[in-house]
């Protein structure tokens, strides 16, 4: 069992990486998205990170509670936007500020960390049975 909880925790820290890569290929300057996608798809990205990281922090918990501290997490992020203060939107201006707190607060950000959230969990969920299945 113990051996589950090392392969698991190397797992989501692969996969944070992974994420934290591709999540960073979203906001590159010069590349062209679209909208939509350069938008969203790096707060999907980002939800998933949060996941992964938790997941890597408490490898013994079950899906469902690492979704739902990853998805407090976010969401209080998400609303931290709505306090302002001069340090903390001085922080918001620079690069690192605004890839781990974001600047403005929107609805649909919330909306794309939970389906990023969501997809880590049935990613989790599949790789535990596939898990599962080889032990047998």
């Amino acid at each position: 069992m113990r051996s589950w909880f090392r392969g698991r925790r190397t797992g989501l820290a692969i996969a944070t990486a992974l994420v934290i890569g591709i999540g960073l290929t979203t906001r590159l300057p010069g590349i062209d998205w679209g909208p939509l996608v350069g938008k969203y798809l790096g707060s999907l990205l980002w939800g998933a990170m949060v996941y992964c990281l938790v997941g890597f922090m408490r490898p013994r918990w079950q899906v469902s509670g690492v979704a739902l501290v990853a998805a407090c997490i976010a969401v209080s992020v998400e609303l931290s936007q709505l306090w302002h203060t001069p340090w903390l939107d001085g922080f918001r201006q620079t690069r690192l500020g605004v890839l781990l707190i974001g600047r403005f607060f929107a609805w649909a950000d919330i909306a794309a960390y939970l389906v990023g959230i969501a997809i880590s969990v049935g990613a989790d969920r599949l790789v535990s049975r596939l898990n599962e299945t080889r032990a047998d």
